[in-house]
């Protein structure tokens, strides 16, 4: 019994979304072998869903397949049409790493400057701001100074 239960409509909101798939792992002759479950493990760890094609006429023996590499990865059976198998694991959440020295990104910043006459409309001025840069209250933009660190701070 597969460790994942869903619900009809859970299996059938998988169904409609893995039906333009096409197959990602074939079975050949040799059957479901240490490295067919290797490559449909990678699969599931990057896709999600997945179609599998087995080059088998014995249906017996697809059902079988699906069964047994449902309970090897830890996935839920979608669908068994035909040659087609379709199996459906959550991905993995990617972790993120912070760099604590990396400074912000660029950014666009409007600029209005306004005429010294008065009946005119502002001029308006995009420009983009690097993480290194600053906006000065004249529309200039500036290189930012290096952070001071205190004295002790550097001595740890």
């Amino acid at each position: 019994m597969p460790a994942i239960q869903l619900t009809p409509a859970q299996r059938k909101a998988h169904r409609a979304d893995a039906h333009h798939l096409d197959p990602i792992v074939m079975i050949g002759s040799d059957g479901l072998t240490d490295a067919v479950k290797k490559e449909a493990d990678a699969a599931l760890k990057a896709h999600g869903l997945i179609k599998i094609r087995v080059f088998s006429d014995d249906r017996l023996a697809r059902d079988a397949m699906l069964g047994e590499l449902a309970d090897a990865l830890d996935a839920a059976p979608i669908q068994h049409i035909g040659k087609l198998l379709v199996l459906w694991r959550p991905k993995p959440a990617k972790a993120r790493e912070e760099d604590e020295d990396r400074m912000p990104g660029p950014r666009d910043v409007k600029i209005l400057k306004y005429s010294k006459r008065g009946g005119q409309r502002p001029e308006v001025k995009m420009l983009r701001v690097l993480g290194n840069q600053r906006l000065t209250p004249g529309g200039l933009v500036k290189r930012a100074k290096p952070k001071q660190k205190s004295i002790k701070k550097r001595q740890d």
